[in-house]
């Protein structure tokens, strides 16, 4: 089973600049976006053989999730019900016989850090949230969880220490996230991995430096390692500033 997870920057750019070739070439079970930045009724996408879900942004332009699956799930929800968090189209779950699939935009802590403080209630929240299900059946997660978990995930982490994306609070809760029962995919295959990134800065040529940073993953909680079989990461997609990520999964 082949799952796909793509920051696509605005899905109705990214389909200027290569996506439904994509699509199509990479033929997965389960495709999740994030970063949409639509509303409905402004992209109608033909996708056979797919069934689409869409979680949208209140705010026009911004945030908002997709995940196209081609076998119907037992059930999708819409957010991780909690009022405060579930405004900005961010969360995506998708009920399976075996698992959840859940895909995520996670908020940025922004210049100066100025949402790093509802970021960190975010974090509880979505972990919580994460924690139940999992009393249910395991799960896998996928998105851009905006934090380069170690030095090893970015080119500059001496100077960027500190910035949003790379603070000890974002990276102490991903660290938490992994000491309560998760597995980060790419580093459970490729721990010494070094240069492999899945976002680059529009500046200063970074994508052709390759000075980049790894913030989208698949998570997948313990109970699932046995049916691991691989995690990639599809640098040399373009279409978006984020490239694609993926996970193999064998079948049960």
């Amino acid at each position: 089973m082949k799952l796909i997870s793509w920051n696509v920057n605005g899905l109705r750019a990214c389909m200027q600049k290569g996506f439904l070739d994509y699509f199509k070439q990479a033929d997965a079970d389960i495709f999740c976006l994030q970063e949409t930045k639509m509303q409905e009724g402004q992209l109608e996408l033909d996708l056979p053989g797919y069934f689409q879900y869409w979680n949208y942004a209140e705010k026009k332009g911004y945030s908002g999730t997709a995940l196209f699956t081609k076998e119907k799930p037992l059930q999708v929800t819409y957010g991780i019900g909690v009022e405060e968090h579930d405004h900005e189209g961010r969360v995506i779950t998708a009920e399976y016989k075996d698992f959840y699939v859940v895909t995520v935009y996670v908020p940025n802590s922004q210049r100066e850090l100025a949402r790093l403080d509802y970021r960190m209630k975010w974090e509880e929240a979505f972990l919580a949230y994460l924690m139940g299900l999992r009393e249910k059946k395991p799960l896998v997660y996928c998105g851009d969880l905006n934090v380069a978990h170690q030095e090893i995930d970015l080119k500059n982490p001496k100077t960027n220490h500190q910035n949003a994306g790379f603070t000890d609070q974002e990276r102490n809760c991903f660290t938490k996230v992994l000491e309560s029962g998760f597995l980060d995919t790419f580093r459970y295959f490729y721990p010494d991995q070094k240069e492999i990134y899945s976002w680059w800065s529009y500046m200063f040529q970074a994508r052709t430096k390759n000075a980049g940073w790894r913030i989208d993953y698949f998570v997948a909680s313990k109970e699932l390692e046995g049916r691991l079989e691989d995690a990639r990461i599809h640098t040399q997609v373009l279409g978006s500033d984020h490239c694609p990520v993926e996970l193999v999964l064998k079948d049960a």
